[in-house]
C-alpha cells in the first residue's frame, strides 16, 4: 500500500502545554487505531518524525482528494 494513503492533514487549534506546536499550522497525520483509543493523533513534525499529541489540539482536515493529492506532491519536493 502507498504509504500517502495513510497520511491526512490536520490544523493546530491548542498548543497550551505543547509549545512545540504552532496554532494554525496545518500538520500531517498518521491513521494510528491505538492512539485514537487514548483520544491522540499521530503528528509528524518537520524533521519527519511522528509524536503522539492530544486529538483535542487539533481539527482534522477533510480535504478533497485533488487537495490532498496536490499537498502530498509538495511535500514530496520539499522533502526530498
Amino acid at each position: 500500500m502507498n504509504k500517502n494513503k495513510k497520511i491526512s492533514f490536520a490544523v493546530c487549534v491548542s498548543n497550551q502545554g505543547y509549545e512545540d506546536l504552532q496554532v494554525c499550522k496545518v500538520y500531517r497525520i498518521l491513521a494510528d487505531s491505538k492512539a485514537a483509543r487514548v483520544a491522540c493523533l499521530r503528528v509528524i513534525d518537520e524533521s519527519g518524525e511522528d509524536y503522539l499529541y492530544p486529538a483535542a489540539r487539533f481539527l482534522v482536515l477533510e480535504l478533497p482528494r485533488p487537495v490532498r493529492e496536490q499537498l502530498l506532491a509538495v511535500l514530496e519536493v520539499d522533502v526530498a
